[in-house]
C-alpha cells in the first residue's frame, strides 16, 4: 500500500529538475529587473525633480516680478519672438516639446536632446515673466524626458528599456511638478494610448515619480492644495447631476483641444516666420487683457484657481481663460496646459453649482480633474489626482466625472503625438 508522502515511481527527475532550474532563472531575471530599475528610475526621479524644483522656484519669482511690475506685459511679443527665435536657431527638434517624448516611446529613432530641458525651462519662464497664459506640466515633461533621454545614452541602454526610461522622465516631472506621485507615476503609463495603460512600466514610473516628487519637496517646492468643502451625501439625484456637470466638463475639454490645435495651425499658415508669429500672438493677448478689464487670465491664473474654491467668479470666466490659453500655446509660446485646464474646469464648476444646485466648492474640485482628463485623455491619472488633491470623500462622484468627461471629449487631446489605443465608446 503506497503511502502519500512517499514519490511517485513515475516520477521524471530530468523533468523535475529541469523546472526548478527554469524557476530559479525567472526569480533571478525578476530581482535583477527589480534592482536594475530601483536604481535607474531612482536617478530619473532625482534629476527630475532637481529640475522641477528650480523650475518652480524660477516660476514663482517670475510671477512675483510680472505682478510687481505691471508694464512686463508690454514685452511679452518682444519675449515670446526671443524665444520662438532661441528654438529655430539652435533648439533643433526641441520645438516638437512633449510630442517629441511621445513619438520616440512609440518606436522613434530620433535622439532627444539634453538642451530641451534648459530651453523649455527659460522660454516657460520668459512666457511667465511677461504674462502669456500657459502651464507648466508641460516643461516639467520635457525636463523629464531630456534628462532621462541623456542617462540612457550614458549607460548605453537598450532600446526597450529607453521606452520605459522616458516614461519614467514623464511621470517624475509630472508628479514632481504638481506633487502628485500616484497620478504622476499613472499619467506617464497611460498618455501613451488612448484606452491603453503600459504595465511593463509599472514599477519604474511609480519609483520615479516617488523620487521626483520627494525630491523636489526636499529642495523646498512648494504645492498648493485646495478643498472641496462639503460633499453631498451619495444620491442618484446628486450622481446624475454630477454626470450631466461632467459632459459638459467633456465638452469644454473637446473645445479647449480643437481650438489649441486649429490655433496653431493658422498661425502657422499665415505667419510663416516663427519669430513674428509669437510677436502677433503677444500683441493678441495684450489687446484681449485690456478688452476684458483684468490681468486675471495671465500667467498660470492661480489666484482665479483659489477664488473658484473660495468665492464666486464671473460665469464666463472659464471661457476668456481658455481662449487667453489656446492664442498663447497657438501663437507658439513655450509652457504646458495642465493648469490653466485646471483653472477652466474650476471656474466652470463654480459657475455651474448654482444651476445644479450643488455646492460650488465641490463642483470646481470636480471640474478641475475632469477638464484636464477629458483634454488629456488619461480618466485613472486624473481620478488619483483627486484622490491625491482632495482626500477619497468624494471618490465616487470624481470617477464618474472623470469617465464621462473622457467619453464625451472625442479622440483629439492636447497631445498630438498620443495614439488611439481602443476607440472610445465601442460597441462589442
Amino acid at each position: 500500500m503506497n503511502k502519500w508522502w512517499r514519490i511517485p515511481a513515475s516520477l521524471n527527475w530530468a523533468n523535475y529538475y529541469e523546472a526548478i532550474a527554469q524557476e530559479r532563472v525567472v526569480q533571478w531575471n525578476l530581482f535583477k529587473y527589480i534592482v536594475q530599475w530601483i536604481v535607474l528610475a531612482s536617478a530619473v526621479g532625482l534629476l527630475t525633480g532637481s529640475a522641477s524644483a528650480l523650475f518652480l522656484y524660477s516660476l514663482d519669482s517670475a510671477t512675483g516680478l510680472r505682478y510687481a511690475f505691471p508694464w512686463l506685459l508690454f514685452l511679452l511679443p518682444f519675449g515670446g519672438a526671443f524665444v520662438s527665435w532661441m528654438y529655430e536657431k539652435y533648439g533643433r527638434n526641441s520645438s516638437r516639446g512633449n510630442n517629441l517624448i511621445l513619438e520616440q516611446i512609440h518606436d522613434g529613432h530620433e535622439t532627444i536632446p539634453l538642451r530641451m530641458a534648459p530651453f523649455v525651462l527659460v522660454g516657460t519662464v520668459l512666457t511667465h515673466l511677461f504674462g502669456g497664459s500657459a502651464g507648466r506640466e508641460g516643461t516639467a515633461i520635457q525636463m523629464g524626458g531630456s534628462l532621462s533621454e541623456w542617462l540612457g545614452q550614458r549607460i548605453c541602454i537598450s532600446p526597450v528599456n529607453r521606452k520605459i526610461l522616458l516614461m519614467c522622465g514623464i511621470s517624475a516631472g509630472f508628479g514632481s511638478v504638481f506633487g502628485t506621485p500616484l497620478a504622476g507615476a499613472v499619467f506617464g503609463l497611460e498618455v501613451l494610448a488612448i484606452g491603453v495603460i503600459s504595465y511593463e512600466a509599472l514599477l519604474p514610473c511609480f519609483l520615479a515619480s516617488l523620487v521626483g516628487n520627494a525630491v523636489a519637496t526636499a529642495w523646498g517646492a512648494q504645492h498648493v492644495h485646495y478643498s472641496m468643502g462639503q460633499v453631498p451625501m451619495l444620491g442618484l439625484a446628486v450622481l446624475l447631476k454630477v454626470a450631466a456637470a461632467a459632459l459638459i466638463f467633456g465638452l469644454v475639454s473637446r473645445l479647449f483641444c480643437e481650438l489649441t490645435h486649429k490655433l496653431k495651425a493658422a498661425f502657422t499658415r499665415l505667419i510663416r516666420n516663427v519669430a513674428l508669429k509669437s510677436f502677433v500672438g503677444g500683441c493678441i493677448i495684450i489687446m484681449l487683457t485690456y478688452a476684458v478689464g483684468t490681468r486675471d487670465y495671465l500667467g498660470l491664473g492661480l489666484p482665479l484657481l483659489a477664488e473658484s474654491f473660495h468665492g464666486d467668479v464671473t460665469p464666463f470666466a472659464f471661457l476668456w481663460k481658455l481662449i487667453f490659453t489656446t492664442v498663447t500655446l497657438g501663437a507658439g509660446f513655450q509652457g504646458g496646459e495642465v493648469t490653466p485646464l485646471f483653472v477652466i474646469g474650476s471656474a466652470l464648476g463654480n459657475a455651474l453649482g448654482p444651476l445644479l444646485q450643488l455646492p460650488a466648492p465641490f463642483l470646481a474640485g470636480i471640474g478641475l480633474i475632469a477638464v484636464f482628463g477629458g483634454a488629456a485623455n488619461t480618466p485613472v491619472a486624473c481620478f488619483l489626482l483627486g484622490m491625491e488633491l482632495f482626500g477619497s470623500e468624494a471618490a465616487i462622484y470624481m470617477f464618474l466625472a472623470v469617465v464621462v468627461s473622457y467619453l464625451f471629449s472625442g479622440h483629439k487631446g492636447i497631445y498630438s503625438a498620443q495614439k488611439l489605443g481602443v476607440p472610445k465608446g465601442k460597441s462589442p
